[in-house]
């Protein structure tokens, strides 16, 4: 069995990985670590799991486990790295935003490569640390790197995306409290959204030459999961050729689809897919993505880049069936 620790074990991704590992058939749950409650019941803080696990939060550390997940909030991970070492052998799979650009890749003598399954599937095969990649990160490079990939992104590229609550993670704000939230829609960090790093990186590692904008608008939404971006940019194609180019970017990728009718988030909930359309309107391509912010946004494509890494399948575990109604 592959021995797993969990670091950060009481947010939003922490809580869907537990989901996730326990049912798992290869993968044992080692430790899940939380100062802030140790010694408490896994169910006590991810209520769900009643009768399902038995395991209770931790103070320490296993340094010796095959796999360890970093679920701490965005800039924690390379400070607890600093703090707590572990063995040469074990595998590292961050869930922040510490390792995702080029300029932090490297860290301690380790190289971390950027866990984008559908782009850098060898490179994760033969990885031991891995960056995993922000969830509009993931939906938005998927719907653009293949026609990256081609050379056909000349042109400005314009998204509207909209993210659930739980993209916020569980610590309050104004912005997150049910008052707030319910019944109301609202922009933020508007053309100046972190995951735009992660965007820009990968598509010029595709299309050296690309120096157009990325127009990037993200959205709060009153719904708990799940992101629905629309992008559009100028396409000269057919909308044939179109679907022939994705078809082909993904025609080995476990989970990214192509869907011929049109997509909604209902779609993706509870499950690690992302699903793609594809719609020309005169001179321009709109491309729709729809995934769960953290599933195939963050704790599912962790343990997608796990089997990879580990050489099992790379569906092990994720063969979820969703919640559609």
């Amino acid at each position: 069995m592959i021995e797993v620790g969990i670091i950060g074990g009481a947010g939003y991704t922490a809580g869907e990985l537990i989901r996730l590992l326990l049912n798992h058939s290869q993968v044992n749950i080692k430790f899940i670590y939380s100062t802030s409650n140790a010694g408490n019941k896994i169910y006590a803080v991810h209520q769900d799991l009643i009768g399902s696990t038995e395991l209770v939060f931790s103070d320490t550390i296993d340094p010796h486990v095959d796999v360890v997940f970093l679920c701490l909030g965005h800039g924690n991970s390379k400070a607890f790295l600093e703090g707590n070492a572990f063995s040469e052998t074990t595998r590292i799979i961050d869930l922040s935003n510490d390792f995702r650009l080029e300029t932090d890749e490297q860290f301690q003598g380790k190289t971390f490569v950027y866990g984008l399954p559908e782009l850098k599937r060898e490179a994760i095969k033969k990885a031991n640390h891995i960056a995993n990649p922000g969830c509009f990160a993931t939906a938005l490079q998927l719907a653009i790197l293949p026609l990256a990939n081609k050379g056909l992104l000349n042109n400005d590229v314009h998204i509207n995306a909209v993210t659930g609550a739980t993209g916020a993670g569980t610590s309050l704000s104004k912005t997150t409290h049910f008052t707030w939230r319910d019944n109301n829609f609202s922009h933020y960090k508007a053309f100046t959204h972190q995951h735009l790093g992660e965007v820009h990186q990968t598509v010029n590692q595709l299309q050296s030459d690309f120096d157009a904008e990325i127009n990037f608008m993200p959205n709060r939404g009153n719904f708990s999961r799940g992101i629905f971006a629309t992008i559009y940019t100028k396409f000269d194609g057919s909308i044939e050729e179109a679907k022939t180019i994705y078809n082909d970017f993904y025609k080995d990728a476990a989970f990214t689809f192509i869907s011929d009718q049109e997509i909604h988030l209902k779609q993706v909930v509870n499950i690690n897919k992302c699903l793609l359309h594809l719609y020309k309107h005169e001179n321009k391509l709109l491309i729709t993505s729809a995934i769960d912010n953290l599933l195939k946004g963050a704790s599912g494509q962790a343990v997608q880049n796990m089997n990879l890494m580990l050489g099992l399948n790379e569906t092990e575990g994720l063969q979820l069936k969703g919640n559609y109604f």
